[in-house]
């Protein structure tokens, strides 16, 4: 199986990661209490954080991405969504499929987002349906993240420090 652990990203406890998954520089992934499961082709971008409620584990399907400095807490993220970086998903959130979660987004305890939406907001609230040509970008996204990994495994970026 391959995967890309960027520099300094921390994964430890019963985490599973898929095929071509990615956890980006500086993440944290813990799952001390209860499981993590990262699906294939999903990327977890720098500085972002995932743990785990007492009871729930956290579960991030295929083909997701996960920007840049998110908090991702006891909670689901279904097959194609996107969560906007800096964004924050609380215990028994559920982030329907292809749904996109808007930069900054706070998805309190138990909230479900139906599949194909726009949420965004602090509380995040549903904007409206995205449209196929937005789900195809956040396709695309994934798909980017995918190659980018694979440059890094294969030694193409040297460090500069």
């Amino acid at each position: 199986m391959t995967f890309f652990i960027g520099k300094g990203a921390v994964v430890v406890g019963d985490v599973t990661l898929g095929e071509d998954s990615s956890v980006w520089f500086n993440s944290v992934i813990r799952a001390d209490m209860q499981p993590v499961t990262i699906g294939a082709e999903t990327n977890i971008q720098d500085g972002t954080i995932i743990h785990v409620g007492d009871n729930r584990p956290t579960i991030i399907k295929e083909h997701v991405t996960v920007g840049h400095q998110c908090m991702i807490h006891g909670c689901t993220i279904e097959k194609g969504a996107l969560i906007g970086m800096s964004s924050i998903l609380l215990d028994g959130a559920i982030i329907g499929e292809n749904s996109l979660i808007g930069a900054g987004s706070l998805v309190t305890k138990n909230t479900v987002i139906p599949p194909n939406s726009l949420a965004f907001g602090r509380p995040a609230k549903v904007i409206r349906e995205l449209t196929a040509e937005e789900i195809a970008a956040n396709h695309a996204n994934t798909d980017h993240y995918v190659q980018l990994s694979k440059k890094f495994l294969a030694n193409r970026y040297q460090e500069l420090s």
